[in-house]
């Protein structure tokens, strides 16, 4: 995967979970004007399984609502199936399928705050 993690560390709201001095999970999250994007959640493996993905979530919709912004917005996979399911039990609800920049079959995700 190309990624340029310099540039979503200037441009970009990155927020970091430790466990114990350790790195646990990772958010970036893009601000626009209505509605705050959910560009990438990393969880460490040995921290996978402990609710490190939801805590950062739920940080996501902290940080919209500190910003006035009413929804959060993500993209995953088709094939993460996993990742589909716990978005799902979050309140994020199916807005479409399409294809990604890199052109990967994915499903766009949003969640209302309101």
């Amino acid at each position: 995967m190309l990624f340029d993690f310099a540039a979503a560390v200037r441009d970009h709201l990155v927020y970091l979970l430790e466990d114990g001095g350790a790195l646990a999970g990772l958010i970036d999250l893009i601000p626009l004007a209505d509605h705050l994007v959910v560009e990438s959640v990393a969880v460490a493996p040995a921290a996978q399984g402990q609710g490190v993905g939801r805590r950062l979530l739920a940080h996501a919709e902290a940080v919209a609502r500190e910003r006035g912004l009413a929804e959060l917005r993500l993209l995953t996979n088709v094939k993460m199936e996993t990742n589909i399911i716990l978005y799902q039990r979050l309140g994020y609800r199916e807005a479409s399928r399409g294809v990604s920049k890199t052109g990967y079959n994915v499903v766009f995700m949003s969640k209302s705050l309101t």
